[in-house]
This record gives structure tokens, C-alpha cells and sequence, in this order.
């Protein structure tokens, strides 16, 4: 099999980022006009605000890692006789070979599907320098039981696509 070069999908990535301004001007929204959210539900301007700050952060992070890939030329996702070098998404860990790789399963949350690559060695891929991506792996770790979880949400790749090429590439290469 030759090797198999997936880039981003600058459509997908631009759907994605308009959520995520839309996300940061409801955020704006709550911050600065809390009373206008006042409701039987929520009675709090404080806790409108707070509510609106927290959106506002989280929008920006959102916004600064797809502006990265949106700009990014290189590829997402390369598969070829070494492994698996993911960089798909923030919580990318780079080169996966296909000696350390267990299994490969397929999860579905909240309606999105993810790959997950169970490694022998979980630690060798959880040691990274951002605290926020190390506490990412290692979520994925105690949930899935594995830190690696693919997904083609930003890739110019279906889903069913992406599953068929990993698992032809795992059952050729890992030996």
C-alpha cells in the first residue's frame, strides 16, 4: 500500500469556525448584557456573566486551534508503512507505529465517531509538553482506555472512508 496523505477540509474547518464565533458573540452577549438573559432559570446576572466569560474563553481557544489548521499545509493525517502520524487535531500525537498499536476500535459521542488506537505503551503518547492537550490524553485514557481517538471531522475524508483505510493499512503493516 503507498502512502496515504490526508489533508484538512477547508470547508469542514470553516463550518467550524463559524460556530465558534457565533459561539464567542453569544458569549460577549452574556458577559456584558447579562440582564437581558435574566430568567426563571437563571435569576443570576453574576452567574449570566460568568456563564458568558467561561463561552468566551472557550470560543477563543476553539478559535486559535482551527485558525491554526485552517492555515496549515502540511497534512493532517499520514498513513504509510511506519504508522499512523496523526496531527487530525489538537489532541494529536504525532507518529503512532503500527508496532506499538493493540486494537482498533470505533466509538461513537454525541454523534461523532472516533477511532480509538489502544497502544501498548499509553504513557509514550500522553508525554507531551501542553498541560491542556496532556489533560485531554489522559481523559481519553480513563475513558476509552486508550489517549489516541481519530476523528474526520475536520478531515477532507469521510468517516467510513478513514475506518477502511486505517484498518486495511493496521492488518498489512502490523507485523
Amino acid at each position: 500500500m503507498n502512502t496515504i496523505e490526508i489533508k484538512g477540509s477547508k470547508t469542514k474547518l470553516s463550518l467550524l469556525l463559524l460556530g465558534s464565533l457565533i459561539f464567542l458573540f453569544l458569549g460577549l452577549f452574556l458577559a456584558f448584557k447579562p440582564n437581558r438573559f435574566i430568567s426563571t432559570i437563571f435569576k443570576s446576572e453574576t452567574f449570566i456573566s460568568l456563564a458568558g466569560i467561561l463561552a468566551i474563553l472557550f470560543a477563543v481557544l476553539c478559535l486559535s486551534i482551527l485558525i491554526k489548521n485552517f492555515f496549515n499545509r502540511s497534512f493532517n493525517l499520514v498513513i504509510d508503512k511506519k504508522g499512523i502520524n496523526d496531527n487530525s487535531s489538537f489532541a494529536g500525537v504525532g507518529m503512532i507505529l503500527w508496532e506499538d498499536i493493540v486494537s482498533i476500535k470505533k466509538t461513537t459521542v454525541f454523534s461523532t465517531k472516533f477511532l480509538l488506537i489502544e497502544v501498548k505503551n499509553p504513557d509514550k503518547y500522553i508525554r507531551v509538553d501542553s498541560k491542556l492537550k496532556k489533560r485531554i490524553l489522559e481523559n481519553n485514557l480513563r475513558t476509552y482506555g486508550t489517549p489516541i481517538a481519530i476523528s474526520a471531522n475536520t478531515l477532507a475524508f469521510n468517516f467510513d472512508k478513514l475506518e477502511e483505510v486505517i484498518l486495511k493499512s493496521f492488518n498489512e503493516y502490523k507485523n
